[in-house]
């Protein structure tokens, strides 16, 4: 949909931007929103990122927000802190629509009933390494937390890798980090998963065992995965750069480009630890907040195409 000769023939309305330009060149873009322009298609582009999390510098993805960002007819932002950003930046005033829940309705009916008769299984403390994207700086992140799991009775420190990651002959091998994990997994520190990608389902009920989950990122602007641990129940620490902060309830600490803060991190987990808070959204707050969302695109909608 981002080639220009798709854009020139297809039947639609009105065009929206999400996500899928990462790989595309600034000047690729600015043909796209030329065929939008004689075609006399309006373009709504929703500010997810404003520093891409698989880039490991700024420069492109700014250079592409530079070509989308102007030239967007409709803006939409999850944040106010991004919104404020976005109009600091370009001038552009973005509406902030919040994120809606990401797991279906009856799974999170389920999986929160699960964890109501949980309550006398182990604390559990996980870190997904994932693929290791380029805002990722987990080293750190997982030396303090398994210093500071080692001092909470009752809790465990769960990481979760993809093979491409820590198997010897994976695409993004990291050898530092995984003789680390299987180091600290031998002496009984954390417990190490390695598995191919999850599917939705097995992503749900991962997400659902955890009481936290820590994202270990250094630079990135909202989260999806931050969403499904709170439709789940699942406590969010979450790092000082980006929004993050601002999507909803989380527990905080100082992690950026620059600084991480270990002691931030640990007062983190162990508020957790003893306070098991449910920051989360039910189905209920989640049902009316997609009605929210939908109201929203619908103003946004008819705005642009009038």
């Amino acid at each position: 949909m981002l080639d220009p000769s798709w854009a020139s023939a297809a039947d639609f309305d009105l065009f929206h931007i999400q996500f899928g330009f990462d790989a595309r060149r600034p000047d690729d873009l600015a043909e796209l929103i030329r065929v939008l322009r004689r075609r006399a298609k309006p373009l709504v582009y929703t500010v997810h990122d404003l520093r891409n999390p698989h880039h490991e510098t700024r420069d492109l993805h700014d250079a592409q927000l530079d070509v989308l960002i102007p030239a967007a007819d409709g803006l939409v932002t999850l944040t106010r802190g991004a919104a404020e950003e976005i109009h600091r930046r370009w001038g552009r005033v973005a509406t902030v629509v919040p994120h809606p829940h990401v797991v279906d309705f009856p799974t999170m009916t389920r999986l929160r009933q699960d964890r109501a008769t949980r309550s006398g299984d182990a604390f559990r403390v996980g870190l997904h390494v994932k693929s290791k994207r380029a805002s990722m700086n987990p080293m750190g992140v997982i030396a303090t937390l398994v210093e500071t799991v080692a001092g909470l009775p009752g809790c465990v420190l769960q990481i979760n890798a993809h093979r491409d990651v820590l198997d010897p002959d994976g695409s993004r091998r990291d050898p530092e980090l995984g003789n680390y994990l299987r180091k600290a997994s031998s002496a009984g520190a954390l417990e190490l998963n390695v598995h191919d990608y999850f599917t939705d389902a097995q992503l749900w009920d991962y997400l659902g065992s955890l009481d936290v989950s820590v994202l270990p990122y250094r630079f990135g602007t909202h989260s999806g995965w931050l969403e499904a641990c709170r439709d789940l129940g699942t406590t969010v620490v979450a790092p000082s750069c980006g929004y993050y902060a601002e999507q909803g309830p989380v527990l905080g600490y100082v992690h950026d480009e620059t600084r991480l803060d270990p002691a931030s991190l640990a007062r983190a987990v162990i508020r957790a630890w003893e306070e098991r808070p449910d920051l989360g959204a039910n189905v209920a707050e989640r049902r009316r907040q997609r009605r929210e969302v939908a109201d929203a695109h619908a103003r946004i909608y008819r705005s642009v195409l009038g």
